[in-house]
């Protein structure tokens, strides 16, 4: 650093009090980060400096920003390329649709077979999934289906019964009376469904789905 001019000590001064970051100095000087940080080290810098400086940081942190969004993109590009290809090669044949609905009601579904098969969920994607795989691997009677609605007392019923029967294919007058649930109205989830119970009263199909998934996590 004692090799460096006085011109090029003085001007790295002048471009700190400017509100110049250390790095900037050493690509403008052509000099080593190390010595611009010492030569411009315990310099006082004004406010029209100091602000330089915090725009040049939000700067940093917008352009990192968008890097990472682009990264992510590339990654959610390639992550649904592999999903598409690992479902197009999914057997759907009623043995294995059988294991997929079994599978789903293990996580969610009622575990007494005495009462029946009976599906709980807010994720109207995974409602009518199960569903789906339920009416295409047993023989089913729609006359047998029967839903339930959870919901917050801030929901408006009529138009939640017309979406769930939409997403179930259950016909609004299988519905029974609608359990509401007590809100501070504090914290309002627009766009949260309500929950669906989905109940279907044959004992033989739930115990089916039970011995499957036992068999199958064995």
């Amino acid at each position: 650093m004692d090799k460096l001019s006085i011109s090029t000590k003085e001007e790295a001064l002048k471009l700190r009090a400017q509100g110049y970051s250390v790095e900037e100095i050493s690509k403008k000087l052509n000099i080593a980060k190390s010595t611009s940080s010492v030569l411009t080290r315990g310099i006082k810098l004004n406010k029209k400096a100091v602000e330089r400086i915090e725009k040049r940081k939000l700067f940093g942190y917008r352009k990192a920003a968008l890097r990472w969004k682009e990264k992510r993109k590339k990654q959610n590009a390639k992550n649904l390329f592999l999903a598409e290809e690992v479902a197009s090669n999914i057997k759907r044949d009623i043995f294995h649709n059988k294991i997929y609905c079994a599978l789903l009601y293990w996580c969610e579904g009622n575990k007494g077979e005495k009462e029946g098969v009976r599906f709980v969920n807010s994720d109207p994607a995974l409602v009518r999934t199960f569903l789906n795989l339920f009416r295409s691997s047993f023989s089913v009677d729609e006359n047998k289906f029967r839903a339930l609605m959870h919901l917050h007392e801030y929901h408006d019923e009529q138009k939640q019964k017309k979406f769930w029967a939409k997403i179930t294919k259950i016909p609004e007058n299988h519905f029974h009376k609608t359990f509401l649930k007590s809100n501070t109205k504090k914290r309002i989830k627009n766009e949260y469904p309500g929950c669906i119970a989905i109940y279907y009263n044959d004992c033989d199909i739930s115990r089916e789905i039970k011995i499957i998934y036992n068999v199958f996590s064995k």
